[in-house]
């Protein structure tokens, strides 16, 4: 029996995106918890996996050639998972570009850009109304490009992929980004249809119960947002 993958995992958009890519790829795996408000992620054993000390990160100890493998940013995971099981993926180089294109919006727009209007939204230490504007004003954008993409197909890129997987766990949470999922109607619809895949709500419930109340536990925010090189 093949040993499982070593899921290196917090309950947070990044780390749904894998947890919802091993359930939906019937893939075994054993969840490694990195808790990232009390700086787990600077571990040096966990740094030999995600030099970047950013989870989630994976260990298959069943790997190319049928040796181990490490490998940290959930893009280059979702990638690997999908040529591993040839799911997800599309079948021809066409479909696999359509689904690249999509995955790497994710991983230079939604993520980073969400990421930073949820931050001045609900963390910053002082009011900065420039940065929040700028942040939410870009994640408008770019829900827009999602709600226009979605007006004439049901998934992103041809048939459900590691594309809609890497979207849908930072669109979700519209709403703490400071906008109106009533200007997105196809994508509100996109978000409902995903949310309705019994993979998804496995991989998303996850380690809920350890979710932090960020907003409210300080030592956890010096933490996550004063890091400095090491």
């Amino acid at each position: 029996m093949t040993a499982p993958i070593e899921l290196y995992y917090w309950p947070t958009p990044n780390g749904w995106k894998i947890s919802i890519a091993l359930e939906e790829m019937g893939l075994p795996y054993e969840v490694k918890y990195i808790n990232i408000g009390k700086g787990e992620q600077f571990d040096p054993a966990f740094l030999k996996i995600a030099p970047n000390n950013r989870m989630p990160a994976i260990v298959d100890p069943d790997g190319p050639d049928g040796r181990p493998i490490s490998i940290f940013e959930s893009g280059a995971i979702l990638q690997y998972l999908a040529r591993k099981t040839g799911r997800f993926y599309g079948s021809s180089e066409r479909e696999r570009v359509e689904i690249e294109q999509w995955l790497m919006w994710q991983m230079g727009g939604v993520g980073p850009m969400a990421g930073q209007a949820h931050h001045f939204l609900n963390y910053a230490p002082e009011d900065l109304p420039y940065a929040k504007k700028r942040y939410t004003d870009e994640v408008n954008r770019l829900y827009g490009v999602l709600n226009r993409r979605l007006a004439d197909r049901e998934y992103v890129a041809g048939a459900y992929s590691i594309a809609d997987m890497a979207i849908w766990p930072w669109a979700q949470g519209w709403s703490r980004q400071n906008q109106d999922i009533a200007d997105f109607p196809h994508m509100a619809a996109w978000l409902e249809r995903i949310w309705n895949r019994p993979a998804v709500r496995t991989g998303k419930k996850l380690g809920e119960e350890k979710r932090m109340n960020l907003a409210d536990d300080k030592e956890a925010q010096k933490v996550l947002f004063g890091q400095r090189a090491r």
